[in-house]
C-alpha cells in the first residue's frame, strides 16, 4: 500500500485499516511459522516442531514475525495507495519475502547457525507471501464493505457548489476506506449555476444553521478566489464549534497561520484542526473502551441482575429508562439507564422547571419528587448509569468524555457551548470528578472544554481512577 510521503490526510483517516493490517500480519506470521514447522517436522507438539526447525521455541516465531512486519513496513505496505491493485500488492509482498529470505540466509551463513533448518525456511517464505496476500486482500475488502455500508462514517460539508467543489467531493468518495461521506454543499451565493450533483443544504450564510441541523465532522472550503474573504468567518465558526476545516490549495497565496499542509490524492490541502484529531490515540481509546466496558459488564452482571430484580419487584416495569441524547457532532442515540423515576416523569418535567438548581442549559434538582423508591439509592451510588456500558460497546459513548445532553438542551446552547460536542460523550468525565456540585452550567462547559483541549489517554485513566471514590462516597445525584 505504498504512497507518497505527503499523503498525511489519507493516512490519518486510514489509521484503523493500517493498524488492522499490521496486527493481522504479526498474527499470521506467527501462525504460519508454527504451521509450517508442524507440517515439516511433525512431532508430539508444535513446540517440539518449532524447536526442531530453529532450535528455539518462542524466540524463533516472535523474531520472524517482527522481521516480516518490519520488511513490509520498509516496502511501504502500510501506506495507502491512491489506486490499489492486487498485482501491485502481490509484487510488493513477493519482493518483501525475497528480501527477508536473502537477509535471513545471509545472516545464518555469517553467524553459522546450524540448528536452523534451511529446508523449513525454503517452504516458509513462499507460504508466507501467499497467505499474507490473501489475508490482506480479504481484510481490505471486508473493511471497505463496512465503510460502504456506512460503518462509523465521518460526514463532510463542502462549502461551494462550483466545479472545484464537485471535483473534490468526487475525490473524497472515490476513497471508501477513508470512511468519509459528503453530507452536502453550501452554495456560494454568487449567482452562478450550481455544478454539484449532491444536495445543496443552503448558502454560505446558512453555515451555522446547517452545522446545527446536520451531523458534520469536517468542513471543506472550495470557493473561488473572489470569495476567499469568506474563509476567515467560516473558519471562525468552525473553530468555535470544534469542526475540522480543510482548504484545497488551488491557488498560492492564502494565509496559512496555524494550518497544516497535507496532501490528498496528489492535491495540496491546508487543514485547520479544531478539536481532537489524533487518529491512533483515538483508536486506542476506542479499543480500551470496548475491552473495559465488556469486562465490566461481565464482572458486574450478577449485580446488574440484582438491581434489575429490585427495580422490578419494588417499582415495577419498565426496568430500563431510554432517552434520546446528543453525541459527537450532533449524532443522536438512545441512552440506557436503570429507571430511577416514576413512569410519567417526563410528562411532569414542565411543572418542575421552576425548581431547577442549575444556572444555564441543564436541569437538575437535588430532591426530585419524581424519584422512585429505589431511585435515590441508585443515583447516589451511580449504579443507574451502568447500562450505558452498552452505549460504550455500540460506539455511541466512551467511558470518559463530556456527559451527553438532551436535544432541547443543545437547542439552547450558545455557540461556544457546542464545542463540547466535538468529543464523544462519556459515562464519566472531568466535570464529574471536579465540579459535580457546581450549579453554573457555563462552568460545567468550561471544564468539558478543558478536558477536550488537554485530552490524552493518561488523562482518561486518571479520571477513571478518580471516579471510583466518587461512586463509593455516593456523591451521585
Amino acid at each position: 500500500m505504498g504512497a507518497g510521503p505527503g499523503d498525511r490526510l489519507i493516512r490519518r483517516h486510514t489509521v484503523a485499516l493500517r493498524a488492522l493490517l499490521m496486527v493481522a500480519d504479526l498474527a499470521t506470521a506467527v501462525a504460519i511459522f508454527a504451521l509450517v514447522a508442524g507440517l515439516r517436522f511433525g512431532g508430539a507438539s508444535w513446540q517440539d516442531a518449532i524447536a526442531q526447525a530453529t532450535g528455539f521455541v518462542w524466540l524463533g516465531p516472535v523474531t520472524y514475525a517482527g522481521a516480516w512486519v518490519l520488511v513490509l513496513w520498509l516496502r511501504g505496505l502500510y501506506r495507502l495507495r491512491a489506486r490499489w491493485s492486487l498485482r501491485r500488492e502481490a509484487t510488493d509482498i513477493v519482493s518483501a519475502a525475497v528480501i527477508l529470505a536473502v537477509a535471513t540466509f545471509a545472516f545464518l551463513f555469517l553467524v553459522r547457525l546450524g540448528d536452523v533448518s534451511r529446508s523449513f525456511l525454503l517452504v516458509l517464505f513462499p507460504v508466507q507471501a501467499v497467505v499474507t496476500l490473501a489475508f490482506r486482500a480479504a481484510l481490505r475488502k471486508a473493511f471497505e464493505a463496512v465503510r460502504r455500508r456506512g460503518g462509523n462514517p465521518r460526514f463532510v460539508l463542502i462549502v461551494g457548489d462550483g466545479q472545484a467543489a464537485q471535483d473534490f467531493a468526487d475525490r473524497i468518495e472515490a476513497h471508501p476506506t477513508l470512511g468519509l461521506r459528503v453530507a452536502g454543499h453550501l452554495a456560494e451565493g454568487s449567482g452562478a449555476a450550481s455544478a454539484v450533483t449532491r444536495p445543496v443544504l443552503g448558502s454560505v450564510e446558512d453555515l451555522e444553521s446547517v452545522l446545527h441541523g446536520n451531523v458534520v465532522d469536517e468542513v471543506v472550503i472550495c470557493l473561488p478566489v473572489g470569495s476567499w474573504g469568506l474563509v476567515a468567518p467560516i473558519t471562525s465558526v468552525c473553530e468555535a464549534e470544534g469542526r475540522i476545516v480543510r482548504i484545497p490549495m488551488d491557488v498560492v497565496g492564502l494565509p496559512m497561520e496555524r494550518g497544516i499542509v497535507e496532501d490528498f490524492d496528489g492535491r495540496p490541502v491546508v487543514s485547520y484542526v479544531y478539536g481532537t484529531d489524533r487518529a491512533l490515540a483515538l483508536m486506542t481509546k476506542r479499543f480500551l473502551d470496548v475491552i473495559l466496558a465488556g469486562a465490566a459488564l461481565i464482572v458486574l452482571s450478577p449485580l446488574l441482575v440484582v438491581v434489575a430484580a429490585s427495580i422490578g419487584l419494588t417499582d415495577g416495569r419498565p426496568i430500563l429508562f431510554r432517552q434520546t441524547r446528543v453525541g459527537l457532532h450532533g449524532r443522536t442515540f438512545m441512552l440506557y439507564k436503570f429507571r430511577t423515576m416514576v413512569p410519567d416523569a417526563e410528562a411532569r418535567l414542565a411543572d418542575l422547571r421552576h425548581l431547577n438548581e442549575v444556572q444555564g442549559g441543564a436541569f437538575k434538582i437535588t430532591r426530585d419528587p419524581r424519584l422512585s423508591r429505589t431511585g435515590g439509592a441508585l443515583r447516589r451510588s451511580s449504579l443507574d448509569e451502568v447500562p450505558q456500558l452498552v452505549n460504550v460497546l455500540r460506539g455511541e459513548m466512551s467511558l470518559v468524555g463530556p456527559r451527553p445532553p438532551l436535544p432541547d438542551e443543545v437547542e439552547g446552547y450558545d455557540q461556544w457551548h457546542r464545542r463540547r460536542l466535538s468529543m464523544k460523550p462519556g459515562m464519566t468525565g472531568l466535570w464529574q470528578v471536579r465540579g459535580r456540585g457546581d450549579p453554573v452550567f457555563d462552568r460545567w462547559v468550561r471544564i468539558d472544554l478543558e478536558y477536550i483541549d488537554r485530552w490524552s489517554l493518561w488523562l482518561d485513566l486518571v479520571i477513571l481512577l478518580r471516579t471510583i471514590p466518587v461512586m463509593l462516597s455516593q456523591q451521585g445525584r
